[in-house]
């Protein structure tokens, strides 16, 4: 497994492998089952696994929720390795933001609820740094999950508006067997807090937007949206916070046709 923390040694790395099919996996560190999922499936579908290990400073509002951000790196390679990864690209943030930076991704309007209505920039951080990464890895495909449905609209949407040549293959959400979806975030919860946080996918598994919410109060979680977004295919999606920690998750309401 080849570890390139510059823009060149990871085009470096990858200069021969173009023959062949290469998938991208972005993740942001501290790795689980979910990021898993995703690994499993491009290794099974791609010539050449790419795994980005990057905290994107851009998609954070909260000082202290940057800060804050469990990060191990050595495990992470350790698990990538284990998972058959050819290429993690672990850059600096100086590699990607160097001083003087100033340009930005913003997707208007699929940007503008849900996420980017509680957390101002959260998704131009997150187009704006996977527009970097499908331009130095250059995959054919890129892995995402299914927990983050507005990512993945709004990166679909991206890809279509500026004609990239890559396609989105997008993995179902992954949980725990109590039912809470898989989230780097869900270390931070105390015995009681993830006690109350099993309300989140239980509301969720109502499909309705009322009803859910009326479960969030009940369950004493401090609740931003619950609201049905129209993407492709539709989904219930709701944030809340159990604590200190900020949790997300949704189901979809019927199938793509």
């Amino acid at each position: 497994m080849i570890v390139a923390r510059t823009v060149a040694d990871a085009r470096v790395a990858l200069a021969d492998r173009r023959d062949g099919t290469i998938g991208l996996v972005p993740t942001m560190g501290s790795l689980h089952a979910g990021h898993l999922a995703l690994l499993e499936t491009a290794r099974r579908e791609c010539d050449t696994v790419v795994m980005s290990l990057f905290v994107n400073p851009a998609q954070f509002g909260e000082p202290s929720d940057l800060n804050g951000y469990p990060r191990d790196e050595a495990r992470d390679l350790e698990r990538a390795r284990d998972a058959g990864v050819d290429v993690v690209f672990v850059p600096a943030t100086d590699e990607l933001y160097p001083p003087g930076y100033q340009t930005w991704v913003d997707v208007i309007e699929l940007g503008s609820m849900l996420e980017g209505e509680h957390r101002p920039g959260h998704v131009r951080g997150v187009a704006t740094v996977c527009l970097k990464l499908f331009t130095i890895v250059r995959p054919d495909v890129a892995y995402l999950g299914q927990k983050d449905a507005q990512q993945v609209e709004v990166l679909r949407r991206m890809v279509a508006d500026l004609h990239l040549e890559l396609e989105l293959s997008v993995v179902p959400t992954v949980r725990d067997t109590d039912g809470l979806a898989l989230s780097s975030r869900n270390m931070r919860l105390s015995t009681d807090e993830r006690a109350r946080a099993l309300a989140l996918p239980r509301a969720l598994a109502t499909r309705d937007p009322e009803t859910a919410r009326a479960i969030l109060d009940a369950a004493g979680l401090d609740v931003e949206y619950v609201a049905v977004a129209p993407f492709h295919p539709p989904v219930l999606a709701a944030a809340v916070r159990a604590g200190n920690t900020r949790l997300i998750d949704n189901v979809t309401l019927e199938e793509k046709p």
